[in-house]
Formats: C-alpha cells, sequence, structure tokens
C-alpha cells in the first residue's frame, strides 16, 4: 500500500510526546515524521526549518497551537508539497496588545522561575477535570521541563511576532480538517469556526472535555478523526517535489 506521509508539529511547550498515541496508531497507515520546533525564535524561520526537513513527497500537515501557525506559514509559501491541512487548537489571528503584554510577563517569569510558570499555565492548558489527572500533569509538566525556559522564551517570541494569517486562508485549496477542544481557553472553538468559513470545505471537529491540549487529553478522540481523514483523502502518487 502506498501510504502517506504525515508530518506532526507541536505546539508551545511540546513535542513528540504530544503526538504519541496519535503516532503509534496512525503508523499503520501513514509513514510519520515529527517536526522539531525548538530551534528559532520566529514562525517564518521555523517554517524554512521544517521545509528543509520535511518529506520530500507531498505529505499532509498536521499542526498544533504553534505548530498550526507554522503550518499556516507553510500553506503561503509551499503549498504545492501539501496534499492535506489538519490544524488543532489554532488560532489564525495574531496577538492583540493584552495578548503580547501576557506573554512579555510570562517570558519575564520564566527567566526567574520557570516551573512556576508551567503550573501556572495548567488550568489554560488542561481542562478542569483533567487537572485531577496526575500522570497526564505529570506528562505535561515533564515534556515541558524537558524543553525548559529557554525554549520557551524562544517560542513566544515566535508567536509574539507571528502574522495575521486570516487574509491568506482563503487561498487554501487542500482538503482541510480543524480540530479543538470544546473547553480550549487559548484558541476556542469560536475561532476555528471563523476559519472554517474562510476554508472552502473545511470539516470541523469539536471534541468534548478537552482543553488546549486536546491530542493528550483526548488521545482516541483526536486519532480516530484523523484516521477517519486520512482515509477520505486522494492520496497522491509518489513523487518528487522540489522548491
Amino acid at each position: 500500500m502506498n501510504k502517506p506521509h504525515l508530518l506532526l508539529l507541536p505546539g508551545l511547550l511540546c513535542d513528540y510526546r504530544l503526538w504519541r498515541h496519535q503516532a503509534e496508531e496512525l503508523a499503520e497507515i501513514a509513514h510519520i515524521t515529527h517536526a522539531d520546533l525548538t530551534q528559532s525564535d520566529s514562525v517564518a524561520e521555523l517554517a524554512s526549518q521544517v521545509l528543509a526537513q520535511a518529506p520530500e513527497q507531498t505529505f499532509a500537515l498536521v499542526g498544533h497551537s504553534l505548530g498550526g501557525d507554522v503550518a499556516l506559514e507553510i500553506m503561503r509559501r509551499a503549498p504545492h508539497r501539501v496534499f492535506a491541512l489538519a490544524l488543532m487548537d489554532t488560532s489564525a489571528h495574531a496577538d492583540s496588545t493584552l495578548d503580547a503584554q501576557a506573554r512579555l510577563e510570562l517570558m519575564r517569569q520564566a527567566e526567574c522561575d520557570f516551573p512556576a510558570v508551567v503550573t501556572a499555565l495548567l488550568p489554560r492548558l488542561l481542562h478542569p477535570g483533567h487537572l485531577q489527572n496526575k500522570a497526564l500533569v505529570h506528562e505535561v509538566m515533564v515534556m515541558a521541563e524537558h524543553l525548559g525556559s529557554v525554549t520557551f522564551i524562544r517560542q513566544q517570541r515566535a508567536l509574539l511576532g507571528r502574522m495575521d494569517s486570516r487574509a491568506s486562508l482563503g487561498q487554501i485549496a487542500c482538503p482541510t480538517l480543524l480540530l479543538c477542544g470544546l473547553q480550549d481557553l487559548i484558541a476556542p472553538p469560536a475561532l476555528h469556526l471563523e476559519m472554517q468559513q474562510s476554508i472552502e470545505g473545511a470539516q470541523l471537529a469539536q471534541i468534548e472535555e478537552s482543553g488546549h491540549l486536546t491530542p493528550m487529553e483526548q488521545p482516541h478522540r483526536v486519532t480516530s478523526n484523523l484516521k477517519d481523514w486520512l482515509g477520505t483523502l486522494q492520496r497522491p502518487s509518489p513523487q518528487m517535489l522540489r522548491e
């Protein structure tokens, strides 16, 4: 079987562990590649790095949060390399003045007491019911602390400087899945409805009992949606694409 390539882009303070369940369950039907979004403080530069490391064949692109911003930048500069797109818990908006101020304050705090910043962020990252899930909270904390304050500040700078993507959404022509947690406080469902209205034919899945870290909070539901999405796609024949 000609399996498609699936490129996974994690969110802020996340790495391959965000996609643990999806990568394991989808490996039978797709070639999985994990992107590293820790090496630059610019969304544009992160997109360049991802494209340099991406499969030469066309690929399906999945971005969560910060990874969604990078995915949208990839769609602007290299849409011919992406045959399908999924955006999870993502906002197409640039920061408001208040958002930018809050982000700068978190960056200042992270320089002094990074673990306290991660602890303070947990209620915005997870559904209230999941804050009592010790195993999940531990996994999120370990992942964040492994990436550390330097990566956190670098990624926050990237988000602070990202462009507003709303004007370019109408240019997305590939099959698109939008997915979010119903209780996501960072990128709420209304922002995904807005994107759905701008991207022709986009599908929207809203996941109950989930906050911002939907792939970890509701792994089975997210994997099921991705599996259905991949199953309905016209998989391209193998070809080598160069920019």
